[in-house]
């Protein structure tokens, strides 16, 4: 009930019945520049139905197309979302085969739309290591919505934080010994730009679905200061009122980066 209560799993939802509808209580001047979420739970959703694991990974592409859809009308920024991990290639073959299919499928059919909304398709993560019939579909999506100013929609593909961070040491290594750099250079803000996400603002929101309260290797870096929210609500479920009502209860935090609002206010 602690992580319920405080951290916005369904104890805490509002329903229209109830006079609560968050479309009308999000502030449309302080939506989060940047969402990121986990999109977990399809797996549990098919067998909850008595279907295949894979009819769950489909419906979650659903559940997708919705929240990038809203993302975009709402104004977000940034939109990160994880959909394949470092880990996940230890997961039975059949379910990887499905998931690089459905990743395939997902950006031939939904990138021209995606080009038409503007929004600006991106990857993190070991993309070179995918599949050659991913690596085509990743550029030509690349290619098609470059240079778009909308939206920008990060999908993070075997991906893993652990990962990032140790590559982004890595290329500060090799510049320090290029004399591109010099130690005293090094800091917080320099080390961000040698991340996947570099250039890119830390997300203010993390959602997380399934009834799971962990980042599972996640953006470790950029969530420094990120406000979580977690739901019992398994990810094809997730729907547009729910994702208001996570920015509703975004938007009732209190956000100090380790400071305090009222400097009067006791430690």
């Amino acid at each position: 009930m602690f992580f319920k209560k405080w951290f916005g799993g369904k104890s805490n939802r509002r329903t229209p019945e109830d006079g609560g509808s968050p479309a009308h209580l999000i502030d449309k001047n302080r939506i989060p520049k940047h969402i990121a979420i986990i999109m977990d739970g399809n797996g549990r959703w098919a067998q909850k139905r008595g279907m295949p694991r894979a009819f769950g990974h489909r419906a979650g592409v659903e559940a997708l197309r919705d929240t990038v859809k809203l993302c975009s009308e709402l104004g977000v920024q940034i939109l990160t979302v994880y959909a394949f991990s470092t880990e996940n290639w230890k997961r039975p073959k059949e379910e990887v085969n499905v998931l690089m299919n459905l990743l395939i499928e997902y950006l031939q059919k939904e990138v021209d739309e995606l080009h038409n909304q503007r929004v600006q398709v991106r990857f993190v993560g070991e993309t070179g290591s995918l599949p050659q019939p991913v690596q085509r579909e990743i550029a030509r999506a690349r290619d098609i919505t470059g240079k778009n100013q909308g939206l920008i929609l990060n999908i993070a593909v075997n991906y893993g934080g652990r990962k990032e961070i140790v590559e982004g040491v890595k290329k500060i290594h090799q510049d320090l010994a290029a004399g591109m750099l010099t130690l005293a250079e090094v800091d917080d803000r320099l080390f961000a730009n040698y991340l996947y996400t570099g250039g890119l603002a830390d997300p203010d929101l993390l959602i997380r679905p399934s009834g799971d309260y962990r980042v599972s290797n996640f953006l470790l870096w950029q969530l420094a200061y990120t406000e979580f929210w977690f739901s019992d609500i398994l990810w094809p479920d997730f729907s547009r009122q729910d994702l208001m009502q996570a920015i509703h209860d975004f938007q009732c935090r209190d956000r100090r980066f380790g400071g305090l609002k009222n400097k009067k206010q006791d430690v």
